[in-house]
């Protein structure tokens, strides 16, 4: 919902351009066009679209998530996480069922921009997150290593 969609063809039937905006089109431009005009109504439906608003709480497996407060619990139970460990959560559950490799979780969490992979933080904390937030952190369900790849969250 929050993408835009940008029409582009040769017809220039008024119904047509009814039709497709009433089935969702946010914009409509007809051929010939020129790069500018695309360009500048692109932007215009960027600047309209709206993200998704993000969840403040998250509840998966008896953990609740709270990140307006900062806040994770077991069963009732606090627990406590560094900051970078909560950054690290933050971040898997932003992005749940997807790859996530080393060298990304290292930029967007650590704020390693200076491309050192050989790292061994990210491990950490993701085995951290196991300990305090798996059932069995032998046999992760959550927190998933995908071997060659990097790290999968799974809700």
């Amino acid at each position: 919902p929050s993408i835009p969609i940008v029409i582009l063809t040769a017809s220039c039937d008024l119904n047509d351009k009814v039709i497709l905006l009433e089935m969702g089109a946010d914009d409509y431009i007809t051929k010939p066009f020129s790069p500018r005009e695309l360009l500048a109504r692109m932007r215009v439906a960027l600047r309209h679209s709206y993200p998704p608003a993000r969840a403040s709480e998250v509840v998966f497996d008896g953990i609740v998530v709270n990140f307006e407060k900062m806040e994770v619990t077991r069963n009732g139970t606090s627990i406590a996480l560094t900051a970078r460990e909560f950054k690290t959560l933050r971040f898997f559950v932003q992005n749940p069922d997807r790859i996530i490799t080393r060298t990304e979780l290292l930029n967007k969490v650590c704020g390693n921009e200076n491309g050192d992979t050989a790292s061994r933080t990210i491990d950490n904390h993701i085995m951290r997150l196991r300990q305090k937030l798996e059932n069995d952190p032998s046999c992760p369900t959550h927190f998933r290593t995908i071997h060659g790849f990097g790290y999968m969250f799974a809700l």
